[in-house]
């Protein structure tokens, strides 16, 4: 199933908000597979998504969900072959969905239950109606546009709302959480061990713990990190941490000492000497940029173009 694989940056990107159209976007959608649970949510026309051999119709105002690893494609619908496919599309890591309450077992592992049980793929248009999912789709997109401060929070509570939506759906269809879904939530694997990597990013974490923790020899969770996420985990540690120095230069004042403290490098000047290998600049250089940038209203975003007027009152 390689060869129809789609890269998935995992890493950089855990969210992707946008909008598409059959008019002036590649189309039709070949098909594909990937490591984000995808959300569609048809804005004109008709599609006829094929997901993991089966075909489905969805129309306007319906949304269709695609869980992780799934091989589809999207087509028009044969009976609206000349009108303009738009659709909104959502796509997400799961293994960041990782809130619960405390009676419930984790986002992630409810749907991936879900997927286990065939619950529906298309959520019709009036449930859709009902539970408000174009607002959501649309704040999502405008949010990944604009990308004002904390907008990725915004889009993760934003896609909680969407997530527990559908689970309610699915729940007054007969969906029901069992054993199965709190058993998952126990267990790491190489698609949620970036959980506790993060969790734990501010240790001096070790590859070979790390495997441990996933049930795999040193050797083979390497090669299977690798092909995943298109680095080592050594690698991938090392990113992370230095996307975490850079949220903290932006977002606070804190001294370069606890920074590389709270990231969990060994010192301050190996901290300094990684972020100048990776951003070409040292840290004290990237937030005075980021303030001189800020302080020009340069780093400004806009809502895209065919934000719906009738829910501008969102943003």
């Amino acid at each position: 199933m390689k060869y129809l694989y789609e890269d998935s940056d995992l890493v950089n990107n855990p969210f992707q908000c946008f909008y598409y159209n059959s008019e002036w976007c590649t189309f039709p959608i070949a098909p594909h597979w990937h490591y984000y649970m995808e959300l569609l949510y048809i804005l004109n026309g008709a599609a006829e998504v094929h997901i993991d051999g089966v075909k489905y119709i969805a129309k306007k105002g319906e949304v269709v969900v695609i869980h992780p690893q799934a091989v589809h494609a999207i087509y028009k619908d044969k009976e609206m072959e000349n009108e303009a496919l738009v659709y909104a599309v959502l796509k997400m890591d799961m293994n960041r969905m990782t809130l619960s309450s405390y009676y419930s077992p984790k986002i992630k592992s409810i749907f991936k239950l879900a997927r286990h049980k065939k619950t529906a793929v298309v959520i019709d248009e009036q449930a859709a109606k009902d539970m408000m999912l174009e607002a959501i789709f649309h704040r999502c997109c405008y949010e990944s546009e604009k990308k004002d401060y904390s907008y990725d929070m915004i889009i993760l509570s934003e896609l909680y709302k969407l997530m527990i939506m559908i689970i309610r759906y699915w729940q007054d269809r007969g969906f029901v959480i069992d054993e199965a879904a709190y058993a998952d939530d126990d267990s790491h694997d190489i698609y949620s061990i970036t959980k506790y990597i993060d969790e734990n990013m501010n240790k001096a974490l070790k590859v070979s713990e790390i495997a441990e923790q996933c049930g795999m020899s040193y050797s083979y969770f390497a090669k299977r990190f690798q092909s995943v996420y298109g680095k080592s985990c050594k690698e991938y540690i090392e990113d992370m941490r230095i996307y975490k120095v850079e949220e903290l230069l932006v977002y606070t004042d804190f001294d370069l000492s606890y920074i590389s403290q709270l990231t969990g490098f060994s010192d301050c000047s190996h901290m300094i000497k990684s972020f100048k290998e990776r951003k070409k600049m040292t840290p004290k250089k990237f937030r005075s940029e980021y303030v001189r940038v800020a302080a020009d209203g340069t780093s400004a975003g806009r809502a895209p173009a065919d934000f719906p007027e009738e829910l501008k009152h969102l943003t």
